[in-house]
């Protein structure tokens, strides 16, 4: 055995800075994280516009400027949090390798391996940093991660291992000989792991609507300025704070930020169930998810096992030696073999001359023993005649739902090609598998949401159809080994079966693949390493917490608690954020719309008026009037609507939706505000109480409409979503009631028949909201819902 460094050595090479300085989990340090929402291109847009309102001397109408305050403090707070909560819970999940060293062998974190550091390796380890192999036995590596490659790749003492591959048969050990930012996978690994929304479907919906936005205020921002500061001639002032005021409503102050902070809200919500989301986008994700692959073993059943019976085929054999001989010879046994261990611990001290370790490509393992014989331990359906009593007894038993392993004596030794050859059945080891409380009710939950579940399984197919059955999956059970391999044929057998057992790695690697051919959106469970390439493949990886390192690597969730019950959580998360994002959307670019609309419809009446012998318009609002219609109409129930609880299924064409809800509404409440502002308004020599009067009529219909907006938003109803549009309403009802509010607002709804044109307008507005939201859905081919079912 190659010894280990002594502590004086990895002291030094500690000194000289010869350790696996990988860098933190690549989270935004706090500076940036502070630096980024603060110094945001809407921030220096407000903060332009907040300066020039400032010079005006009419402090009142900068209150926007406290706009800017709120978006950096609440951003700030909720990715701080959503950081040290992603933090705290990689260190959990983190790959620990086993480092050998003079004063022992213990599982130590990445970043304290140095240089030259012996590392210990068995199935399912991920190899952490790159170096060359000094012992092995079988040792089998699959590079996939690193080279696509997916056949494992046996290695030799001397041969090269990369950090990034990972261990799928056999044990050995390595010297550590590149570490930190030397190793292959580094900087793969810190790029895998950033905090980042920018591969979000639901984020480039964001950007494309952003986008649209910036066309719309161009030419409706410049024509703003130039028709309110040079043709109006109603001073500069006052020209000024027009021209701010129709600048403000057109920026969509909050949109990306309730963005940010629904993903960062979903973080933490998911932390505090010990799930840990590697990649943020994996929450929306799988809130789009219509298929779920579930694997059985530590999935639907809990990863320990019992043995549960041995029944014994030839009566002559010691089946407590061999068994007990088995056990002892496998260094890294797996969950079976360790079942086995802890009954038949009394070793008969043989010593092993041969051996071949599980493979869940060959579902068998196998020792031989010199004069004692040459033994194997492994599926009986695969290494016995199927027509055999031996196996049509195996297949009775897992037909109960338990794991059966046939031990048989092989004809040959275990390490030549040809193994094992004619095996003699010996016993029936019958393992039993606790299904888990909780599996029950997530498989209910997901038949209820309408999503499918498909269990994948290495075992036998009649073992795993047994189970599913308990836990209410009553669809067909099929036998791997007969699955097409076209991906036509194969994709056509998964719509007709539910249960897979005897499914190799590329098989279920195949099978995500012939799904997502079909349109699906495919979420992966699994925790072994046999599970990795469909991890990987899958829109949705899910590993368990106590799987193999290889698998919570290459995972985007990682359930750390280990309960498959914890998905619908996740699920949940992933339809608030989409669901609610949104409705978010809507009401801020409904916002924009109008806003540019209503800029544009000025401008355009003020470049006609000189030569048609008319008054140029002012812009009906000054910034105040726009910062409370943003209040209760838009800033206080888009953030409510971002955080609040939402079920619904995510369906794609987000863009699309929002679009077809924003626009019409925004044109709706554009030109129902002009037209009520041209009913009221006098002319730019109209008296000061003329003109508040006018904009009071206009900012009446405006919220008018834009509440209505927000009504049809918020469906379908709850008691708390009416409540919230009620509450909204009132208090609007409250600021025109109160002589204060009307005198620092600049409000004068003193005219009854101004007042009152503009209530009509703004009731017809509503009205056309309404007829607008029905066509739309007939149109979408959605059912409209007015309540929650």
């Amino acid at each position: 055995m190659t010894a280990g460094l002594t502590e004086a050595e990895v002291a030094q090479r500690v000194s000289e800075g010869k350790t696996n300085d990988v860098p933190d989990r690549a989270t935004r340090s706090i500076a940036h994280i502070v630096r980024a929402n603060v110094f945001t291109r809407i921030n220096a847009i407000l903060g332009v516009l907040f300066v020039i309102v400032v010079a005006t001397g009419s402090v009142i109408n900068g209150l926007f400027g406290l706009l800017i305050i709120a978006n950096s403090i609440i951003g700030m707070v909720q990715e701080i949090r959503a950081k040290q909560t992603l933090d705290k819970l990689a260190i959990v999940g983190q790959a620990k390798p086993l480092i050998r060293r003079e004063s022992g062998t213990r599982m130590l974190p990445p970043e304290e391996v140095v240089l030259d550091d012996i590392i210990e390796l068995g199935p399912g380890d991920q190899i952490v940093v790159d170096g060359e192999v000094v012992e092995e036995e079988n040792l089998e590596v699959d590079e996939s991660l690193l080279t696509g490659e997916a056949d494992p790749v046996a290695k030799d003492a001397g041969d090269a291992v990369m950090s990034g591959s990972f261990v799928v048969a056999g044990t050995g050990a390595y010297r550590a000989t590149k570490v930190g930012s030397q190793a292959y996978a580094a900087k793969l690994a810190a790029e895998a792991s950033k905090f980042t929304l920018v591969k979000s479907e639901l984020r480039n919906g964001i950007n494309k609507i952003l986008q649209f936005v910036t066309y719309l205020l161009i030419p409706a921002g410049l024509l703003t300025i130039y028709t309110q500061l040079f043709t109006t001639k109603a001073g500069w002032r006052e020209s000024v704070l027009r021209m701010v005021g129709a600048l403000v409503p057109m920026v969509p102050e909050g949109l990306v930020l309730m963005t940010s902070i629904a993903f960062a809200v979903g973080v933490i919500r998911l932390g505090q169930r010990r799930c840990l989301v590697q990649e943020l986008p994996a929450i929306e994700g799988l809130a789009r998810v219509d298929v779920v692959c579930a694997d059985k073993t530590g999935t639907l059943t809990e990863s320990g096992m019992r043995v549960a019976d041995v029944e014994r085929l030839q009566p002559d054999v010691q089946v407590a030696d061999v068994l007990a001989a088995l056990a002892a010879a496998d260094t890294r046994p797996n969950a079976s073999m360790q079942a086995i261990a802890e009954v038949y611990d009394s070793t008969p001290g043989w010593t092993p001359t041969a051996t071949r370790p599980f493979k869940s490509a060959t579902k068998w393992s196998g020792v031989s023993f010199g004069d004692h014989g040459d033994w194997v331990i492994g599926a009986p359906d695969v290494l016995l005649d199927p027509g055999s009593a031996a196996a049509a007894q195996a297949e009775r038993i897992g037909a109960q739902g338990l794991r059966v392993l046939l031990l048989g004596a092989s004809e040959m030794v275990v390490d030549h090609p040809d193994a094992p050859g004619n095996v003699t059945p010996v016993a029936l080891v019958v393992l039993e598998q606790k299904v888990r409380p909780d599996a029950r009710d997530t498989i209910d939950y997901f038949a209820a949401q309408g999503v499918a579940v498909k269990v994948i399984s290495g075992d036998n197919a009649v073992s795993v159809g047994a189970v599913a059955d308990k836990l209410g999956l009553h669809g067909h059970t099929l036998d791997a080994r007969r699955l097409p391999t076209e991906q036509t044929e194969l994709a056509d057998a998964l719509d007709n079966y539910t249960t897979f057992g005897r499914v190799r790695p590329d098989q279920k690697r195949a099978i995500v693949h012939a799904l997502q051919s079909h349109g699906h959106h495919v979420a992966m469970t699994g925790d072994g390493v046999n599970d990795v390439l469909a991890l990987k493949d899958a829109d949705i990886g899910v590993a368990m917490g106590a799987g193999s390192p290889a698998s919570r690597a290459v995972a985007q969730i990682v359930l750390l608690d280990n309960k498959f019950a914890t998905l619908p959580y996740v699920v949940g998360e992933g339809r608030r954020v989409i669901g609610n994002i949104e409705r978010v959307a809507n009401l801020f670019l409904t916002k924009t719309v109008y806003s540019a609309l209503l800029a544009l419809l000025v401008g355009l009446e003020c470049l006609l008026a000189k030569p048609l012998g008319a008054d140029p318009l002012l812009y009906p609002f000054q910034p105040i009037h726009v910062t409370i219609a943003a209040w209760f109409t838009i800033g206080i129930p888009s953030f409510i609507l971002s955080l609040a609880p939402n079920n619904e299924r995510a369906y794609p064409g987000f863009v699309r939706r929002v679009l077809t809800s924003a626009l019409p509404s925004g044109l709706i409440v554009g030109v129902a505000t002009f037209a009520s502002y041209l009913a009221a308004y006098h002319g730019r020599h109209a008296t000061w109480v003329e003109q508040d009067q006018a904009s009071t009529a206009a900012l009446i219909t405006l919220l008018m409409t834009a509440l209505w907006v927000l009504a049809v938003v918020a469906r379908p109803y709850q008691w708390w979503r009416v409540g919230l549009v009620v509450a909204s309403a009132l208090a609007y009802v409250l600021i025109f009631s109160l002589p204060l509010a009307r005198e620092k607002f600049f409000l004068d709804p003193s005219n009854v028949t101004v007042t009152s044109t503009a209530v009509g307008i703004g009731v017809l507005g509503a009205a056309l909201i309404e007829a607008t939201w029905w066509i739309r859905a007939r149109l979408l081919g959605v059912q409209p819902r007015l309540w929650r079912e």
